[in-house]
């Protein structure tokens, strides 16, 4: 195993910005930002670039130390780089093999309709968002690519957060921060991907508007792999029983935050209305037991299950 991560120096290719003022940051030296309207340092530690404010830190530590327990729990994570870097396309642990098929489904259909042929047509090694970035699966694939990505999250631990990055060659820039609040300079980014983790969002207009404000005018935001339905009933259903299931199984509700959960058809249109973004889906191929299951839920009188669809959006 290799500390990657890119290096210090590996922030130099991003233009980056205090995440609470959005003012310019001084570089006291390769390991310290400063912003010196807020007094504040931003410092580089374990291969992972620290932009969490005080304050921040301590209204998000709840939430991870449960998010955490419960993956703890669910074994997710191994020592072995192998592990990681086998994934999306395979799960070594055995345990999430069924998840694991859908995210790859979802990654090869974000290569087809995003990567392949929007990237292409920007300069080498664009700029990209991995938000969400968990163990930085995604991140790696991408860096292999010729992109330059900053991978961010909360969580930092080594087997399932930041600090898995440990594990791979690709080089790109583990980000601990709150994609409410990114460290970076407007109109740099071509692509911002919410890795899984949109439906994590307390407020999804806040969430889009910080995007948007770091994305080049014809940049792109992807939503990939939230749960989405057209009854809303049915996604809050959806949430009762996961609290209760994690309730029952590892002690607590994992809702510390009042995150939103799920998306449905009609908060995408209102959300494009008051962001003003054109939203266009693809949908990846799950296998036909996937597709069965609306058809299934529907004869046995259960609620509506999530569909997962590549939601893509750019600015109007």
């Amino acid at each position: 195993m290799v500390d990657r991560g890119g290096g210090p120096t590996a922030a130099d290719r991003f233009s980056w910005a205090c995440p609470e003022c959005h003012g310019p940051l001084d570089s006291l030296s390769v390991f310290c930002k400063r912003c010196s309207k807020c007094s504040q340092d931003y410092v580089y530690r374990n291969g992972i670039w620290r932009f969490l404010m005080p304050e921040r830190d301590q209204y998000f530590r709840r939430f991870v130390e449960d998010y955490e327990a419960i993956r703890k729990a669910e074994g997710r994570g191994l020592s072995d780089a192998a592990y990681y870097r086998a994934l999306p396309f395979e799960d070594l642990t055995l345990e999430h093999s069924a998840s694991w098929r859908i995210r790859a489904a979802s990654y090869r259909m974000l290569v087809k309709e995003v990567i392949g042929e929007d990237m292409a047509r920007h300069s080498e090694n664009a700029r990209i968002l991995d938000l969400g970035a968990g163990n930085c699966w995604l991140s790696n694939r991408l860096s292999a690519k010729g992109l330059d990505v900053a991978a961010i999250d909360l969580s930092i631990n080594i087997r399932d957060g930041l600090g898995a990055h440990i594990h791979y060659d690709e080089d790109f820039v583990p980000v601990q921060a709150d994609f409410n609040a990114l460290p970076f300079d407007r109109g740099q980014f071509q692509l911002a991907i919410f890795n899984a983790s949109f439906h994590y969002a307390v407020n999804f207009e806040r969430a889009l508007n910080e995007v948007k404000r770091v994305l080049q005018d014809d940049g792109q935001v992807v939503i990939l792999d939230s749960p989405l339905y057209h009854d809303e009933s049915s996604g809050q259903a959806m949430l009762r029983e996961q609290q209760e299931s994690f309730l029952r199984l590892y002690g607590c509700r994992s809702n510390a935050l009042p995150s939103q959960g799920f998306l449905t058809y009609q908060r995408l249109e209102e959300l494009a209305r008051a962001m003003g973004i054109k939203w266009r889906m693809a949908w990846p191929n799950y296998g036909l037991s996937w597709a069965l299951r609306p058809w299934k839920a529907r004869v046995l009188g259960k609620r509506e299950p999530a569909r997962f669809a590549l939601i893509i959006g750019r600015k109007e």
